[in-house]
């Protein structure tokens, strides 16, 4: 699933160095050079220009045999494109994917089967948010290519004189404490939207719940279970300490509008976000930094929602050796370091957390992404995203409506959205 950031924020715009083709049929054997050249289609934003030429350039390098061009495809859309690809006999050899997308993918039987090769990309390692959803009917058609997830970033000033030592934040309670006394006159403890749901799974995971849950084929929502109800009762009491909407989610309005007003102490968003309030109020530059999601014990992070991609092989690629040689390498430690660096993201093994160390704000995410999760891993869940009764549930109980009640028509509304479709 391509992870929400910061409205208005991209990671690094791709420009026109883009090696592209229009489709597989340009990409036959040469013949004369003895080479074989791949499609590839990777995802707009994912990668910047450079890094993305600095990889194809060492990758060809390292293997003359094979030849790459990539193609940018758009996030908008994607799913009906590649859906469209992988049941014609033109598909491209390798594909990026959202991480939550892939189960999807598998169930038209258009993808790889890429079991047999877990040991050999280093899989034990695995970050679990990437890994689990590319798993489909027990398995693995996505390879974890990289991930990022939400983090706090906080005003470094106003802890200071609030005399709040942000890494001495740990657990829960302490955030708590430390949230309540910067919620002080026009300053906002935190701004937290009523309709953050990405955030409100990762304490519902913390307390042991799930979205979902299933049994005999079936899909069940578990927003009411006892759980799931705590962790509900967290958000609460977090998002109270701000002025946060109760009616809509961290898009509308941006939060870096909101922060960048100089009035929030806090916010939840992947480290890229504080670009953006830089931006928008250069005044606040070198005042902003990170920690991870604080869990229930000082030993051990907040959970979270992992989002990133996987690289996926479709059965209909001829070149089904070259494509794995290029995810291989593309997934592999070496290049997994280069591009944690490049882009500030989470390698995708918990082996490579280290290449991060020097970022503040990546290295606060990759503490966070070794307890990552993902949304319920099948091709049903895309129906609850669609009608999202999740976040009308938030709402409802933020503005007074009984708890369990309103979770229980939320949970009944997820097992119908999860099972239209069986």
């Amino acid at each position: 699933m391509k992870l929400r950031l910061f409205a208005g924020v991209s990671v690094l715009v791709m420009t026109a160095g883009l090696s592209a083709c229009s489709s597989s049929s340009d990409t036959s054997d040469d013949i004369s050079g003895g080479s074989t050249t791949i499609d590839v289609w990777l995802m707009r934003d994912s990668v910047s220009a450079q890094f993305q030429k600095d990889f194809v350039k060492g990758f060809e390098t390292a293997h003359p045999d094979i030849k790459v061009k990539v193609q940018i495809q758009e996030w908008d859309g994607i799913g009906e494109k590649v859906t469209a690809a992988l049941a014609s006999n033109d598909a491209p050899d390798v594909i990026e994917t959202g991480n939550t997308q892939v189960a999807q993918f598998a169930q038209s039987g258009g993808l790889l089967d890429l079991s047999d090769k877990v040991d050999d990309l280093g899989g034990k390692n695995w970050l679990k948010g990437l890994a689990e959803p590319g798993v489909y009917a027990g398995k693995q058609y996505g390879i974890p290519y990289y991930a990022a997830n939400r983090v706090v970033i906080y005003r470094t000033d106003l802890f200071k004189e609030a005399g709040i030592d942000a890494t001495a934040v740990k657990t829960r309670d302490q955030w708590i404490a430390a949230t309540k006394k910067l919620n002080t006159g026009d300053t906002q403890g935190i701004y937290l939207p009523g309709q953050n749901w990405y955030t409100l799974a990762g304490f519902v995971w913390d307390e042991g719940g799930d979205l979902a849950t299933e049994s005999g084929g079936k899909w069940k929502g578990t927003l009411d279970s006892p759980e799931a109800i705590r962790g509900m009762e967290f958000y609460e009491k977090l998002q109270a300490l701000g002025k946060g909407p109760k009616d809509s989610d961290e898009a509308n309005p941006p939060q870096a509008d909101v922060m960048a007003k100089g009035k929030v102490a806090q916010v939840i968003s992947t480290p890229g976000g504080a670009n953006v309030v830089i931006q928008n109020n250069p005044a606040l530059k070198g005042k902003l930094g990170f920690f991870p999601i604080p869990g229930k014990a000082a030993d051990k992070p907040g959970a979270v929602f992992t989002g990133g991609s996987d690289l996926v092989i479709p059965t209909a690629s001829t070149k089904q050796e070259a494509a794995y040689t290029f995810v291989k390498e593309l997934t592999g430690d070496t290049w997994q370091k280069k591009l944690a660096v490049a882009m500030s993201y989470v390698p995708n093994k918990t082996t490579l957390a280290s290449a991060v160390a020097a970022d503040p704000g990546a290295a606060a995410m990759a503490v966070g992404a070794a307890q990552g999760h993902a949304t319920p891993n099948t091709p049903g869940w895309a129906a609850v995203e669609a009608k999202n009764p999740i976040k009308d549930y938030m709402t409802a109980v933020l503005t007074g409506g009984d708890l369990q009640k309103k979770a229980a028509t939320a949970s009944e509304a997820i097992t119908a959205a999860m099972n239209s479709g069986s």
